[in-house]
């Protein structure tokens, strides 16, 4: 199965988050099918930039996006 998760970026305790489209099988910093957007939770407020066409096209392919990217998605107005 295909998911759209958080591939975890930056220094330690400077988290910062790329939007990727990955196999549910693959590690969380491993290997990913696209990059299709960027989540900097430490600015104030938290900075998501994603592809909105990228995601959507991939949620109608069959990509499931996990509970913490549907939230941001939610959040930002790119899905219902």
């Amino acid at each position: 199965m295909v998911k759209i998760r958080l591939r975890r970026m930056g220094a330690k305790k400077e988290p910062f988050y790329r939007v990727v489209v990955a196999d549910s099988r693959s590690p969380r910093d491993g290997r990913c099918i696209e990059e299709i957007g960027t989540y900097n939770p430490l600015t104030d407020p938290a900075t998501l930039s994603v592809d909105a066409e990228k995601v959507n096209s991939w949620i109608k392919s069959g990509a499931q996006p996990t509970e913490t990217v549907r939230g941001l998605l939610k959040k930002a107005g790119i899905i219902e």
